[in-house]
């Protein structure tokens, strides 16, 4: 046994948290990401926490890289195999326009596959599984031809009811992948109903296989045989490379669920029950509801205007990063969702980046220090960001400070209602919940957001710039899936169910039996989606009654109660049944290493800077080195605390202070 690595490849830098072998001794560091080539990304940020690739025995990795080929729409040309009459699904998808109010505007994204690049069986599986047409193997051959004529090397199938019966799609299938490297099937990708969901998918899953086997295959290539892999996937957990190659679409929000997964840790560990995660970074805020110590899930998402139906952390993005471009939009101050990436970067990073940005606003403010190197790789220049932020102050008829305030108040305002879209939006009292702030720069603007929402608590928990990095550490096997029932209330089939229960929880569990996981010690978990008959949604039930369907009636009654307001007692039906089958935890918990000793010299003021807040007022504020802060300190804002990685803002009226770890907590003034 060696070091554990948690590798996080963020879209400026890459974070990573290093636990020593007896699972107490953390090292932390940070390096910028190489957006080509992540490998590279990944060797930096061992040589940031001073380690050698040999001496590693685990990193467990997060990466974007999924995200930002779905986001860029960098797709590798792929075809399409459906039942004879239903390739167009494709292209149909749902009847909602993009753009309602926008008629200029293509109401649709274009489809995934063009028609040249479909393909259609002669077969047909009903709804109940019944082969109503018979796939030959005549038939099959014939389409696996026509691929190979058209060039293809990647190929998604979705026919008609495979989640039902997948027989007739596992021996297409098993034919392809004889004859071609790259085949998404969609019943071992998402076996449910939603014909459109579904195909599309498939369809993402397969354009994505090419780029993870071979940026897999390059860290294959630099890793020491004793040295393991594994990749946070969407559901927050962790999977090996060989589950991963199959199924990369697992890796969409792979970066978010390690900070969601880091945050349920923390919260859980500090007794909070209800939390928001607020992640910001060079390029989104990432939010996600933390209810009775569960992250929510969610799943169908769209990212990139894409539909994915798979089971993801229910993050909320949206485009306010310190690498956010402000600019004027007819006549207005907007910052994002464009942003200015790891390269150029902010003008600040003086790497030549031209537009003004929150980090350009945050140095003119006096938020961050300006002698500070971010990543021990980037110095800041304060000149750089003044001749940025001038430019849009010029436009804007204001002076810099003005406009740098400007930034900060619409950036606030776009992050406030991504909190308030998971929350108020959806009947969900903000005030019940704590903020918990991590990423770079999410410590430097939490507390004005949180005033905006009303929120009057927020922690900042240990390792905050590098927080998902410290998710993917913590990290366990598991994974995932749903599946479509169908049982009604009122033709209940106990023997069907137990069946299709036992048989996915068996898969699940086999795939971590293959890595070494014993079966015994395995924590499997349900959630059932059951809506009234009629009803277009499922409510989700965790921990459902699937063996007493009267108890499972109750269950749903509550929570649809409780989500809508009402029950009616009407028939219901069980329509998914999501399952999750976890390991043992590898590392030691968040909450395993014991608190830190105390400073030796007490409480460290590193200075005093001028800082403008987001009233306008300046005010000479304190910094203090957060690693100085005794337990039990009370530190009335303003003020400033920082660390290597992270500065943390207090405005005035507020008040940090810290307990008996690393965690600082602030309560924020709200208004009367």
């Amino acid at each position: 046994m060696g070091w554990r690595l948690g590798i996080d490849i963020g879209g400026t830098f890459t974070d990573v948290i290093a636990v020593a072998e007896d699972g107490v001794t953390r090292r932390s560091g940070k390096a910028p990401s190489r957006p080509a080539e992540p490998v590279r990304a990944i060797i930096d940020a061992i040589a940031a926490v001073s380690l050698t690739w040999p001496e590693v025995d685990e990193i467990v990795h997060g990466t974007t890289i999924v995200t930002n080929d779905i986001v860029e729409e960098r797709f590798r040309p792929a075809g399409l195999v459906a039942t004879w009459g239903f390739s167009d699904t494709i292209e149909i998808g749902r009847g909602s326009r993009r753009h309602l109010y926008r008629l200029d505007l293509p109401p649709k994204a274009e489809p995934l596959i063009p028609a040249s690049g479909r393909f259609e069986v002669r077969e047909r599986i009903g709804h109940d599984g019944r082969v109503i047409e018979p796939l030959t193997e005549a038939e099959i051959e014939r389409v696996v031809d026509e691929i190979l004529a058209a060039g293809l090397d990647t190929v998604a199938v979705c026919l008609i009811h495979a989640y039902a019966n997948p027989e007739h799609e596992a021996r297409l299938g098993k034919r392809l992948r004889e004859a071609i490297p790259f085949v998404s099937l969609s019943h071992e990708i998402s076996p449910e109903a939603r014909e459109f969901e579904r195909m599309s998918t498939t369809a993402l899953n397969a354009m994505m296989m090419a780029r993870i086997t071979r940026h897999l295959a390059l860290i294959a290539e630099r890793r020491p045989e004793a040295s393991r892999l594994h990749l946070i996937h969407s559901a927050s957990g962790m999977a090996a490379p060989e589950m991963i190659a199959e199924r990369p679409l697992m890796l969409a929000m792979s970066g978010p669920a390690a900070g969601v997964s880091a945050s349920r840790l923390a919260a859980d560990r500090l007794g909070i029950a209800h939390a928001l995660t607020f992640d910001m970074g060079g390029t989104t805020t990432d939010v996600c509801l933390i209810v009775d110590g569960k992250a929510e899930i969610a799943l169908n998402r769209e990212l990139g205007g894409r539909r994915i139906r798979l089971p993801m952390v229910a993050v909320d993005s949206v485009g306010a990063g310190g690498g956010s471009i402000a600019r004027l939009s007819s006549g207005a101050l907007t910052v994002g969702p464009q942003s200015a990436g790891a390269s150029p970067g902010p003008a600040c990073y003086g790497r030549g980046g031209e537009a003004a940005t929150v980090s350009d606003a945050d140095l003119l403010l006096g938020y961050l220090n300006p002698g500070r190197t971010l990543g021990k790789a980037v110095t800041l220049s304060p000149a750089a960001a003044e001749a940025a932020v001038g430019r849009l102050a010029a436009a804007m008829g204001f002076a810099v400070p003005e406009a740098a305030v400007g930034i900060a108040r619409v950036v606030h305002a776009n992050m406030a209602r991504a909190l308030r879209r998971a929350t108020i939006e959806r009947g969900v009292d903000i005030r019940d919940f704590a903020l918990i702030a991590f990423g770079g720069a999410g410590p430097m603007h939490a507390a004005e957001v949180a005033r905006l929402c009303g929120i009057g608590r927020i922690v900042v928990p240990e390792f905050s710039s590098g927080f998902s990095a410290l998710g993917c550490v913590d990290a366990r096997m598991s994974f995932s899936r749903q599946m479509t029932v169908n049982v009604r209330s009122t033709a209940w089939d106990q023997a069907r169910l137990d069946g299709m229960v036992a048989a996915q929880t068996a898969e699940l569990s086999g795939a971590l039996a293959r890595a070494g996981h014993p079966p015994d010690r395995l924590a499997v978990s349900h959630v059932a989606g059951i809506r009234y008959s009629g009803q277009s949604y499922e409510t989700p039930i965790a921990d459902p009654a699937l063996g007493d369907p009267d108890a499972l009636g109750a269950q749903f009654d509550a929570a649809h109660r409780a989500l809508y307001g009402y029950a009616t007692g009407e028939p219901w039906e069980l329509v998914n049944i999501r399952t999750e089958v976890a390991a043992p935890g590898e590392a030691a918990p968040a909450g395993a290493a014991p608190a830190p000793a105390e400073p030796a010299g007490g409480l460290v003021r590193q200075g005093e800077r001028l800082v403008t807040y987001e009233t306008g007022e300046r005010h000479p504020t304190p910094v203090y080195a957060r690693g100085s802060l005794p337990a039990g300190l009370r530190i009335a804002g303003p003020a400033i605390i920082e660390d290597e990685w992270s500065t943390i803002v207090v405005p005035p009226g507020d008040v940090l202070w810290r307990e008996n770890r690393d965690d600082l907590f602030i309560a924020v003034r709200l208004p009367a």
